[in-house]
C-alpha cells in the first residue's frame, strides 16, 4: 500500500490542467496509489494533481464505494446548484459553502480501456465535481461567491501550513 503525500495550496501542479492518458496500462501504479491514498478515513476522493502527477485520473471512496476514473468528464449535472460545506485535502482545515449540483454523472475509462459511468447524489455528486475540477487546475475556492471567497482567503492566510 502506497499512500502518497498530498500537495498543498500554492503548489503549481494544483493549478495546472492535466494531460489525457493515452496508454491506460501505464497508469496502473498511479491508480493503485490514488486508491490507497483515498482509503484513509475522511477522504472522499483524490485527484492525480493532488499527489503531484499531471495526468487525468482520480479515485473516489464514498459510502464504501471505491473506484477510479481515467480521463473523466462530467456528462450530466442535475438540479440547481446548492451550497454545500466543502473542504479539500489540498486546503486543509478550511470548509466553505460551495455551489454544487445535487446529482452528477461522470464518464471515464478503466485500466482495461472499458468506458464506465459513475453517478451519484449528495457526497458522491460533490466528489465527482470536485475531482473533475482538480483535473482542470481548479480548486473549490474558485467556485465560491465573492464574499465566501474573501473569507476563505482570510482564513487561508491564518493556517499554520500556509506559505505566502
Amino acid at each position: 500500500m502506497t499512500v502518497r503525500e498530498i500537495r498543498l495550496f500554492g503548489d503549481p501542479v494544483l493549478r495546472s490542467p492535466t494531460a489525457e492518458v493515452t496508454d491506460f496500462g501505464s497508469v496502473a501504479g498511479l491508480v493503485q496509489d490514488l486508491i490507497d491514498t483515498t482509503s484513509l478515513p475522511g477522504r472522499a476522493g483524490v485527484a492525480a494533481t493532488q499527489i503531484g502527477v499531471g495526468l487525468a485520473v482520480f479515485s473516489y471512496n464514498v459510502d464504501g464505494k471505491i473506484g477510479y476514473l481515467i480521463n473523466p468528464e462530467i456528462v450530466k449535472l442535475e438540479g440547481e446548484p446548492v451550497l454545500v460545506e466543502e473542504g479539500c485535502l489540498s486546503v486543509p482545515g478550511l470548509w466553505h459553502r460551495t455551489p454544487r449540483h445535487p446529482k452528477a454523472t461522470a464518464r471515464g475509462y478503466q485500466l482495461d480501456g472499458s468506458v464506465v459511468e459513475v453517478s451519484g447524489e449528495g457526497l458522491m455528486a460533490q466528489a465527482l465535481q470536485h475531482e473533475c475540477d482538480h483535473l482542470k487546475g481548479m480548486l473549490y475556492l474558485d467556485r465560491l461567491d465573492k464574499e465566501e471567497r474573501r473569507l476563505a482567503f482570510a482564513n487561508l492566510r491564518q493556517q499554520t501550513w500556509f506559505i505566502s
